[in-house]
């Protein structure tokens, strides 16, 4: 992943600056006591301005353990110093000495001026950079993050990656969430997202981030969403924010066969239905071979499309719905509509069309005149022709009347016949030989 480039970046804007002076400076009432505080104040203030970190570390510690309350800069500046001090140097006891101090500070600064909101996010950031690879360490750095969002609303785009990493590593050190917890987590670090980008914010990478960590855990697929997310569901089906969370994985991860999907599915398609859910929704009835439970459904798909090319597809599986149930003029009537709508359909549309033709010889036939009663076939060909489907075009050619017939009821090829039924179409007589 790329978070390390990321995170360099933003540490530079978070240590950016250090604090020459505040109000509010409690000297000591004892003169020796101040003087030595003074002192000290400016030894630790010009070693940090020449990045001698590691001497600045000793005058601080005074000041932190005699004079805790001289001024708030102490705890500021003191960030920047214990940082610094870790950053130079290479053993790995004393780096975790100082990483240490830095949180500690944090507390501290806590405790004295109770200003959490303005460096809680800061102190994440640190905990994450220091201890994302100590197991005993990562579940204080989370609760920080969190603190961190609880007390603001949200946190800096660039850290959010970084919250839902820690969350991963938690829950493979210390197996800390359920499955679900952790899809929670991953909702809630989603939806700060959504916030920074309301205000402008560029969060591309920043999300691209957040979901391969999600796919990294190797968390979510097919199974979980049934076996895990399903029951809950079941359990409670008519809550919404589980059916929007199985809807989703489902969509993500293409579980569109399972029960969780359809019934998270019924849900939200029953309470806040759109074009897309109510699509779907019919889409998975028939394809159960459910028409009649599609054809409502696919009726409000068509109420809520906003495109003739939406309209076209849902006229499109009215047309099969109403061939399955026999209603064979309706089904033309969708299927003419279909193409209308959208000239991409007109292949399928026509090529239903020559199938309820061909299908309907049995139901037609009068008996008293084979050319009319084979002259729907003629009609189902031109369908297939304007379909552009040479096969239906040679099957139903087969069927066309002979010469002889129309000869022996004294009719010629080219003359025109009506079909009759409820087909109803006048065609151009043609043979078969």
């Amino acid at each position: 992943m790329k978070l390390k480039s990321t995170f360099l970046a933003l540490g530079a804007v978070l240590l950016a600056g250090y604090v020459q002076a505040q109000d509010g400076w409690n000297w000591p009432s004892d003169p020796a006591q101040e003087a030595k505080a003074r002192e000290l104040n400016a030894a630790y203030t010009d070693y940090m301005k020449s990045e001698q970190f590691v001497e600045a570390t000793k005058p601080l510690h005074w000041l932190l353990t005699n004079v805790p309350n001289l001024n708030e800069s102490l705890y500021i500046n003191g960030v920047n110093v214990y940082k610094g001090a870790a950053d130079k140097t290479e053993d790995p006891a004393q780096k975790l000495v100082y990483q240490d101090s830095v949180m500690a500070i944090y507390d501290k600064r806590e405790e004295l001026f109770n200003n959490a909101p303005k460096w809680i996010e800061n102190k994440a950031y640190f905990g994450y950079q220091f201890f994302k690879s100590d197991k005993t360490r990562i579940p204080n750095v989370v609760a920080d993050f969190e603190k961190a969002m609880e007390l603001n609303g949200n946190i800096n785009h660039q850290l959010v990656a970084a919250y839902f990493d820690l969350i991963y590593r938690n829950n493979a050190y210390n197996k800390a969430y359920t499955g679900e917890q952790v899809l929670a987590k991953y909702d809630m670090a989603s939806e700060l997202l959504n916030k920074s980008e309301a205000e402008g914010k560029d969060v591309t990478s920043s999300r691209s981030l957040l979901e391969q960590v999600l796919i990294n855990m190797e968390l979510i697929n097919c199974d979980f969403i049934e076996n895990t997310m399903g029951p809950k569901l079941a359990a409670d089906p008519t809550n919404l924010e589980i059916a929007d969370q199985i809807f989703k994985y489902s969509v993500q991860y293409k579980c569109f066969s399972s029960s969780s999907f359809l019934a998270a599915l019924e849900l939200k398609d029953s309470t806040n239905p759109t074009f897309a859910t109510s699509q779907v929704r019919a889409m998975r009835y028939m394809a159960a071979g459910d028409f009649e439970k599609a054809q409502p459904v696919l009726e409000k798909a068509l109420t809520l499309a906003e495109t003739d090319k939406q309209k076209g597809e849902i006229q499109m599986e009215l047309a099969k719905v109403h061939t399955q149930a026999g209603r064979k003029s309706a089904a033309r009537t969708a299927a003419r509509e279909a193409a209308t709508l959208d000239p991409e359909l007109t292949a399928s549309a026509y090529s239903l069309i020559g199938d309820l033709y061909m299908s309907s010889f049995n139901d037609c036939r009068g008996g008293e005149s084979r050319a009319k009663d084979y002259s729907i076939f003629i009609a189902a060909h031109a369908a297939y022709q304007r379909a552009g489907n040479s096969s239906g075009m040679s099957q139903a050619r087969s069927r066309f009347p002979s010469k002889e017939e129309l000869f022996t009821e004294g009719l010629q090829p080219g003359s025109s016949i009506s079909t009759g039924c409820w087909v109803g179409e006048t065609v151009t007589l043609a043979t078969r030989d």
